[in-house]
């Protein structure tokens, strides 16, 4: 249990990559860790892009960022929902100024974009987003996964086993 009493906010949203959002969440939850799932309403039902749900636990506006040591975000068309609302944003940033844990995989880095908080940052994403990380102050690199201080980003699904270890060794690197 090499996470009990950490606490984790995991954004999500209609479209999510099933994989992206349930694998980190069910590795997390095996180290001891709380995980919450945070949507735009509380106990609703969000839908992943293959059809798997996830019930948020609460709504962007019931978390206090204060009470967590780390936000994950998952790929899939999500990121794009997830980053137009005012509170996500708050979140991140509160979690980027903290230095508290961030984890980023695929399209993911749409919010951490939104969020403003990439500049100077070395990061992996979906090639597909490549252009926009640069243009948002980052370094990009084809890589399984990056670690630049309290952020992990990943690229997609096949590099999972590869996310979730330096994920949570980060995440012990950052305790509270």
């Amino acid at each position: 249990m090499r996470l009990k009493n950490y606490k984790v906010i995991s954004l999500v949203d209609h479209d999510f990559d099933d994989l992206e959002l349930w694998y980190p969440v069910l590795r997390l939850r095996e180290e001891g860790a709380q995980v919450d799932f945070v949507g735009p309403e509380a106990k609703q039902t969000y839908t992943g892009k293959d059809g798997v749900p996830a019930e948020s636990d609460y709504a962007f506006e019931d978390v206090n960022p204060e009470d967590y040591d780390a936000v994950i975000v998952p790929g899939g068309w999500a990121p794009d929902k997830l980053r137009r609302y005012p509170e996500v944003i708050n979140i991140v940033k509160h979690m980027n100024d903290h230095n508290k844990v961030m984890g980023q995989i695929c399209h993911a880095g749409w919010v951490l974009i939104s969020a403003n908080v990439l500049e100077g940052k070395t990061v992996t994403s979906t090639p597909g987003i490549k252009d926009d990380m640069r243009n948002a102050g980052a370094t990009w690199v084809d890589e399984p996964v990056v670690t630049d201080g309290q952020l992990v980003s990943s690229r997609r699904p096949p590099d999972l086993p590869d996310y979730l270890p330096e994920l949570i060794k980060t995440m012990e690197k950052y305790r509270r």
